[in-house]
C-alpha cells in the first residue's frame, strides 16, 4: 500500500526548530551555482581554485593513511601540524607562537571560526563587522547570542569609515571581526586602518578575531600585514588560517587559528563537541605543505595578479566599472550601465547567467545593513584562463550590443 502522507505528517513533530536556522533564506551561491547548473554557464561566482595544489600533499596524505594508524588524533592537531602553523606565523608575520599551547587544528577556517564564536562569546555581546561580509559571521555569531553591529566600508575602494567605527565601539562590544585579505572586495586594510583598529581594541578592551585565510594572495604591491603583529594585540587576537586557500584544496577542509592560550581554552571547548578532530592523514600532509612548499603559495598573488588584469581590462572595456583590490581572488564591478529600469543587482546576475551565459555573485548579498549597494556583482577569476575567456567571449556577445546602442542604462547612475 502507498504511504498515508496524512499520517506521516500528523505523526512529525510540530514543535518550533531553531528560529534562527529555519529562518534563513537559501543563500544567494546556492540560487547562483544551481542557475549556473541548469544554463550551463561560466560560473565565475563560486569562490574556488580550478587548479590545485602540489602533488607531493595529495602522496603525503595518501600515504599516512598506511603509515599512520586511523583513529581519533589529539582534537587540537597533530604536532607536526601545529609545529608547523607557528614556524608559518614567525616566518610570514614575524609573530612567536608556542605550539604546544596557542595552536588549533579545525575542520577549515568556517569550523574556527563557528568555534570561536561559540567560546568566546555570551548572550547580549556585541560583534563588530565590516559590510559587506563573508556570510558565515552573522549566522554562527548570532547562535552564538551576540548581536552584529555592522561598520559599512566605504565605495569605492572599501576603505574604513574610522569615525564611524569609533563610534561603534560600546559598553557591550566584545570583539571587531576582521577579514583580510577581504571577501567579497579583494581589499587589504591599510596599516593606519589595522592601527586604529587596534588602538580601539586595546582602549576598550575588545578581542579581535582575524579571519586572514587569503593572506598569501596578494599582489599589485600591496603587503599583507595581520593584526596581531601590531603591538599591543597578540595577547587579544584570535588569527585564522586555511589549507584550502593556501594550497586550493578546498576539499580537504583543514584549517588552523593561533592566539593567546587564554582565548584558545574556550574555543577549544566548543571545537571539541562541534568536531572534535580532523582527519590526521590530511594534517600530516598541510604540515608538509606549510613547512616546503611556500614557493606555491608564494607564486599565488602573482599567478591571480596576471588573470585579474587580464578580466580587469576586458570587463573595463566592455563598460563594466572595476573597484580596486590587491588580494584574494574576487573582483568587484560595477553594473550600472547594463541594468535595465527596475532591476538591481540580484535580477542582473541571474539575467546574466540565464541569457548571456556567465554566472557572478550579486554583492548585495554580502550587505548586513539596510539599503545595500545594488548595482555591484562579484566575480571569481582564480579559474583557468580557457574558462576566463570563454566568459570574455560570452560578456562580449550579450553586453557589447546593449553598450553600442546605449541601451540598457538607467537614470541616476
Amino acid at each position: 500500500m502507498p504511504p498515508d502522507n496524512g499520517a506521516a505528517a500528523a505523526a512529525s513533530c510540530s514543535k518550533p526548530l531553531n528560529e534562527l536556522f529555519s529562518s534563513l533564506p537559501t543563500t544567494i551561491f546556492e540560487v547562483m551555482s544551481k542557475l549556473a547548473m541548469e544554463h550551463s554557464s561560466v560560473n565565475l561566482g563560486q569562490g574556488f581554485p580550478d587548479a590545485e595544489g602540489p602533488e607531493t600533499m595529495k602522496q603525503i596524505a595518501s600515504k599516512a593513511m598506511y603509515d599512520f594508524h586511523n583513529q581519533y588524533p589529539s582534537l587540537l592537531g597533530v604536532p607536526e601540524l601545529r609545529q608547523a602553523v607557528a614556524r608559518h606565523s614567525l616566518a610570514n608575520q614575524g609573530i612567536p607562537v608556542d605550539w604546544a599551547t596557542e595552536t588549533l587544528v579545525t575542520v577549515g577556517a568556517t569550523e574556527g571560526l563557528a568555534a570561536c564564536f561559540l567560546g568566546l562569546l555570551n548572550p547580549g555581546d556585541e560583534v563588530i563587522m565590516f559590510d559587506p561580509m563573508y556570510d558565515s559571521y552573522v549566522s554562527m555569531a548570532r547562535r552564538s547570542g551576540a548581536a552584529i553591529v555592522p561598520v559599512r566600508l566605504r565605495l569605492p575602494d572599501f576603505s574604513v569609515p574610522l569615525e564611524e567605527l569609533a563610534a561603534a565601539v560600546g559598553p557591550q562590544t566584545k570583539m571587531i571581526m576582521l577579514n583580510s585579505p577581504h571577501n567579497p572586495s579583494g581589499k587589504i586594510f591599510t596599516r593606519t586602518e589595522l592601527e586604529a583598529i587596534a588602538d580601539l581594541c586595546i582602549r576598550h578592551d575588545v578581542i579581535a578575531l582575524c579571519d586572514e585565510v587569503y593572506e598569501h594572495l596578494v599582489f599589485g604591491g600591496a603587503k599583507h600585514i595581520s593584526l596581531r603583529s601590531l603591538p599591543g594585540m597578540a595577547e587579544r587576537c584570535v588569527r585564522l588560517g586555511s589549507a584550502g586557500k593556501t594550497f586550493s584544496f578546498t576539499a580537504w577542509k583543514v584549517g588552523w587559528m593561533t592566539g593567546p592560550s587564554r582565548l584558545l581554552n574556550p574555543i577549544i571547548k566548543a571545537h571539541q563537541f562541534l568536531v572534535f578532530t580532523v582527519p590526521s592523514s590530511l594534517q600530516r600532509a598541510v604540515a608538509h605543505g606549510l613547512d616546503r612548499e611556500s614557493e606555491f603559495y608564494l607564486s599565488l598573488g602573482p599567478t591571480l595578479e596576471v588573470k585579474r588584469r587580464y578580466l580587469e581590462r576586458e570587463l573595463a572595456a566592455l563598460g563594466f566599472g572595476v573597484l580596486p583590490a590587491h588580494g584574494a581572488y574576487f573582483l568587484v564591478a560595477d553594473v550600472s550601465k547594463f541594468l535595465r529600469s527596475g532591476e538591481d543587482d540580484v535580477a542582473f546576475a541571474k539575467r546574466l547567467t540565464v541569457e548571456g551565459g556567465v554566472t557572478t555573485i550579486p554583492i548585495s548579498g554580502f550587505y548586513v545593513g539596510a539599503n545595500p549597494p545594488t548595482h555591484l556583482v562579484r566575480f571569481c577569476y582564480c579559474k583557468e584562463d580557457s574558462k576566463l575567456e570563454a566568459a570574455v567571449e560570452r560578456l562580449k556577445a550579450y553586453l557589447a550590443p546593449a553598450k553600442a546602442s546605449g541601451g540598457g542604462e538607467r537614470e541616476g547612475r
